[in-house]
């Protein structure tokens, strides 16, 4: 049994046991590299989203297929920023097209991103987080280029390893990492698989969706950090499961209406 390449963990017990800690020692393996490695893009990040809030601008998170998962988490949710906005297309989050292929084919396709962008709320002055492990796709690199020419600021979250180890899928023959204000590596190995052993044909266990979604945590407390520093209250959510919880997310929602689309 092996761990796959580029993962940092020792190999695992070939039992169940023995997999299931082999994926949370990878797991917790890279969120140490992340904290030792990408601290100062974390903390960037969470600068530009709390400049982006004190001068009323509007917060946006994407991304397509399970790139869409750590987007949605950071989405009306307890302990969340609330300004936090969802950017959607058709066919684009998670697996709800059939089949579920649709979705990976759609981002691929060249002037997608583009439509988008058209139909959606954003402006010049806003923040646009844009999530994508391969970062090679047509979707993640037009979306990009394009916010960012609506003078958007860009944060990307992705693998810089597929920049090295893949080609790209896209006509600029460009990755997400090249056209962002901030980047934030995930360290995720090409192929998003933790552990290999033999008698099971493809390496498993991905551990994308753990490490962005931490990382995307860690940036929103750092934008409220930021935030308060200013002297802005930072607007964040209570759970609507402690008393309380819905009194205090109507009043944020009334506050900031302009600002918060998801409540539309």
């Amino acid at each position: 049994m092996t761990s796959t390449p580029g993962t940092t963990t020792a190999t695992p017990a070939a039992s169940p046991g023995g997999l299931a800690t082999g994926f949370l020692d990878a797991a917790m393996a890279l969120l140490a590299r992340v904290r030792e490695e990408e601290a100062g893009s974390i903390a960037a990040a969470g600068t530009l989203l709390a400049d982006t809030a004190a001068s009323g601008g509007r917060l946006f998170a994407f991304g397509a297929g399970h790139s869409s998962l750590p987007a949605q988490d950071l989405v009306y949710r307890a302990g969340g920023l609330a300004l936090m906005n969802l950017l959607v297309g058709p066919g684009l989050v998670g697996v709800d097209v059939r089949p579920a292929t649709l979705g990976s084919a759609l981002e691929r396709v060249e002037g997608y991103a583009t439509a988008v962008l058209d139909s959606s709320p954003l402006r010049a002055g806003d923040a646009l987080v844009i999530i994508s492990l391969s970062g090679r796709n047509a979707l993640p690199v037009e979306m990009a280029q394009a916010a960012r020419a609506r003078g958007v600021r860009v944060i990307g979250v992705t693998s810089v390893a597929y920049a090295e180890g893949t080609t790209a899928r896209n006509p600029s023959g460009t990755f997400l990492k090249d056209h962002c204000d901030v980047v934030l590596d995930n360290k995720i190995a090409v192929g998003d698989a933790e552990l290999s052993v033999e008698g099971i044909g493809a390496p498993f266990a991905p551990a994308s969706t753990v490490v962005t979604s931490a990382v995307l945590q860690a940036v929103m407390a750092s934008a409220a950090g930021a935030l308060l520093e200013r002297g802005v209250e930072p607007p964040m959510l209570r759970s609507g499961n402690v008393d309380g919880g819905h009194a205090w997310n109507a009043e944020v929602f009334a506050t900031y209406r302009d600002r918060i689309y998801y409540q539309h």
